[in-house]
């Protein structure tokens, strides 16, 4: 099956456009780790998707790297002196970047419900869309964390029963070894008993003859 070429222009379709992205993005994250596993080379990829999210690869360090750059462009193009081309580029990519930054604050704003009056219907329907998205990402997410903390709090729950049926048991031992015996007096014994008792009947001075 041979493969069709791909026409290098924006992809208009939202959907098709991110996928592309994702799948080259993974594409070019690996050629650079295969490239820095291979070659030995000190590789470092930043990339920011439209929405302004970053995607970044260094073989080793990204600062120490870039600081490696800084230093080496700074050797290499220090000494030459700007042409008006190249000051020409530089007004125009940083255009470019305030127009995207610009864009980007535009975006966030919708998102946050302002600056709605000036977005078609088309617009309004993907916020929409990408609302409820992002929406039920928050709510599968927060649903996992409850079952997780339900699951930390029974697991707490066993713990709980199982130290409070060893302290019962430590309890019960403790009181069948210590525990003095109580005195029980015998009733039928004090019963049986004989009382003797010295009993005179008659005038004072007199014995019984």
């Amino acid at each position: 099956m041979v493969r069709g070429k791909t026409e290098m222009r924006r992809i208009e379709n939202a959907t098709s456009r991110q996928v592309t992205f994702s799948k080259r993005r993974n594409g070019l994250l690996k050629k650079a780790f295969e490239l820095s596993v291979l070659c030995d080379a000190e590789v470092a990829v930043i990339v920011f998707s439209s929405r302004g999210k970053l995607y970044e690869f260094s073989s080793s360090s990204m600062l120490k790297t870039i600081d490696r750059y800084t230093t080496h462009s700074k050797a290499s193009y220090g000494s030459k002196k700007p042409t008006e081309q190249s000051i020409q580029q530089l007004k125009s990519e940083a255009a470019s970047l305030a127009k995207k930054i610009e864009l980007l604050e535009t975006y966030k704003r919708r998102l946050m419900g302002e600056g709605l009056g000036s977005c078609t219907l088309e617009e309004l329907l993907e916020l929409e869309a990408h609302l409820q998205k992002s929406l039920s990402n928050i709510r599968v997410k927060k649903q996992w964390k409850l079952l997780e903390k339900i699951s930390e709090l029974e697991e707490k729950e066993r713990m709980l029963f199982k130290e409070n049926a060893l302290l019962r048991e430590k309890v019960r031992e403790y009181l069948q070894v210590n525990a003095p015996e109580r005195v029980v007096p015998d009733v039928q014994a004090c019963q049986n008993m004989e009382v003797e008792t010295e009993l005179f009947i008659g005038r004072p001075g007199t014995s019984e003859t």
